[in-house]
């Protein structure tokens, strides 16, 4: 096998076949990083980056797919206006509520991601700016 037979294999290795090995990295990227965390919250989705409050926290499903859940929420939005929308609804739903932890929880991204983290086929068949119904 020559050089351009190698490089053909490599380029044609399947992603989802968990029996191959892929030439992408591991997606997303976990960081456990404590310093970046307040008591109450344990995870932060920064495309393409979890970052988690205690390493522990990798094993926990739930909050990784509950953060994929976001992941995906950027890249349909775009970075910059995911968040600028996250920190406009907070202070709507925070004048709403009176309250900065209803406010998070009602939060359309925040809603849609708790509602889904158990349901691990959710992104599978989810719809394109399906946050739009938890508004």
């Amino acid at each position: 096998m020559n050089n351009k037979d190698l490089s053909k294999n490599s380029m044609s290795m399947s992603v989802t076949n968990p029996k191959k090995k892929s030439i992408l990295p591991a997606f997303p990227f976990l960081v456990a990083f404590p310093q970046l965390f307040s008591k109450n919250f344990r995870g932060l989705a920064v495309f393409p980056f979890i970052f988690l409050k205690d390493k522990m926290l990798k094993e926990d499903r739930a909050i990784i797919f509950h953060e994929r859940i976001h992941l995906r929420q950027q890249l349909e939005m775009l970075w910059f206006p995911f968040f600028l929308w996250y920190g406009i609804e907070f202070i709507i739903r925070w004048i709403q509520f009176k309250n900065t932890h209803q406010a998070y929880l009602n939060i359309c991204f925040e809603r849609e991601a708790y509602t889904n983290e158990n349901n691990f086929n959710y992104l599978k068949n989810r719809k394109f700016w399906n946050f739009l119904k938890y508004l």
